[in-house]
């Protein structure tokens, strides 16, 4: 096997491929080749981030995790190759485990031996079933018992948990784990995102591929990256030894009540998702997200008129964020947070997440987030198959002496709040004495 230049190739701790990590110059190395991805990377279907976040790394894992079709995909990487590794050359960064990251290989193509990432057609045709159900049972609450505070009420706790469950069903098109297409996939993350949600299909991928690729790694999950409105993890000594104090952080644990669940899918989604609609030219998804306005309004013009159907509108919006929050968040907040560590793709995942008890009612209102470090290590895996993959992660995590935490529900919501709260102590302690 030959390196680059035709000499033994230098892995990812090697200067000449570590170099490689900047604007406009970027190599990374999967299954033992390196690619210089430099050009390229403005054309990657995920976005030039995303891939930009595994620079000089080994991302053989990554490549495995959220591609489809493997073959189909090096077509696009062989014009890109610009040598091997050597033999001797390790193919990982630094001190990492190389047994770990065979037994992790193994683990996945154990799945894929189990046909663990084969969907169940039924499972997600009920989803999307009950999903309409709810819809329509909202509409007719309104239609039959008119526009008072009690049905109005129930109409928008019940659209609420059609949204919820919107979420989670676009999550799983944007995985690519329902149909065996990628295209399908696409297609109906479009409808459900955009018709049922009134949201960009390729905004969510944006940021949530970024989420997964590198998770709880600031400025390269958004979703960890919220300084300075919260400082969490290894920001919160940052800001306390810099003496930055642009809210009383102290107390983002209670202020987190007020902008926090009720305002992220109002406000921060809403205008996010509209700037990166036009700025990014998407006016498929603009389309496909005006039809849900227009569909929305329409239905519920005739009953409210237009104050009281944007406060209807309001009112579902921030039941659904309140969802949000606490669901994606009771899995990652209270775990590692700080800056990139160049883990392998197992401990970094395993870093960043845990899970909740199952139980019918928490896997449906959940949509199976509660098995985190299963969906993160296998994002294409359908969620109906994590519970059958979840021992085998277990054992992986026991041979390697690897926390696998599991929390009950109502304390992993109560992990949040106490995370904010030590986070704002450790700010306020290194912003006074240090």
């Amino acid at each position: 096997m030959w390196g680059l230049g035709g000499q033994a190739g230098p892995g990812p701790s090697h200067p000449q491929i570590r170099a490689h990590d900047q604007p406009g110059d970027k190599w990374l190395v999967i299954e033992r080749r390196v690619y210089d991805i430099s050009r390229w990377a403005q054309r990657h279907p995920g976005g030039s981030r995303l891939i930009g976040h595994h620079g000089a790394e080994d991302a053989t894992d990554a490549f495995r995790a959220f591609h489809q079709d493997l073959n189909f995909v090096r077509k696009f990487l062989q014009p890109l190759l610009i040598g091997e590794l050597a033999p001797e050359e390790p193919s990982q960064d630094g001190p990492l485990n190389a047994q770990l990251v065979e037994d992790f290989r193994a683990l996945h193509q154990a799945a894929e031996d189990m046909k663990l990432f084969d969907a169940s057609p039924t499972f997600f045709a009920f989803l999307l079933g009950h999903i309409l159900a709810m819809e329509v049972l909202a509409w007719l609450l309104i239609y039959l018992l008119g526009p008072g505070w009690v049905p109005s009420a129930l109409a928008a706790f019940i659209l609420a948990i059609s949204q919820a469950q919107s979420w989670c069903l676009q999550h799983d098109l944007g995985h690519a784990s329902i149909f065996k297409k990628s295209r399908w996939n696409h297609v109906a993350q479009k409808f459900v995102m955009g018709q049922l949600k009134g949201f960009s299909a390729h905004w969510w991928n944006f940021r949530h591929f970024q989420h997964h690729a590198k998770p709880n790694i600031f400025h390269k999950d958004p979703d960890v990256t919220v300084a300075p409105v919260f400082l969490l993890g290894e920001s919160s000594v940052e800001y306390g030894k810099k003496k930055r104090r642009y809210l009383p952080y102290n107390q983002q644990h209670l202020y987190f009540f007020l902008i926090g669940p009720p305002l992220l899918t109002l406000v921060n989604f809403e205008v996010e998702n509209l700037a990166y609609m036009l700025v990014c030219m998407q006016w498929a998804d603009l389309l496909w997200a005006a039809s849900f306005y227009a569909r929305f309004f329409l239905s519920y013009l005739p009953f409210y008129g237009v104050p009281g159907v944007l406060l209807f509108f309001v009112a579902v919006r921030v039941l659904e964020s309140h969802w949000f929050v606490w669901i994606t968040q009771m899995n990652h907040i209270p775990k590692e947070i700080g800056h990139e560590k160049h883990r392998d793709w197992a401990s970094s995942q395993l870093a960043a997440t845990c899970n909740v008890e199952p139980s019918l009612f928490t896997n449906w209102f959940s949509g199976h987030l509660n098995f985190q470090i299963e969906h993160h290590l296998f994002p294409r895996m359908p969620r109906h198959n994590y519970s059958r993959v979840a021992p085998l992660v277990k054992s992986l995590c026991a041979k390697h002496g690897l926390s696998y935490e599991v929390k009950p529900f109502l304390t992993a919501l109560v992990d949040i709040v106490r995370s904010l709260k030590k986070s704002g102590d450790i700010w306020l302690d290194a912003y006074l004495h240090q």
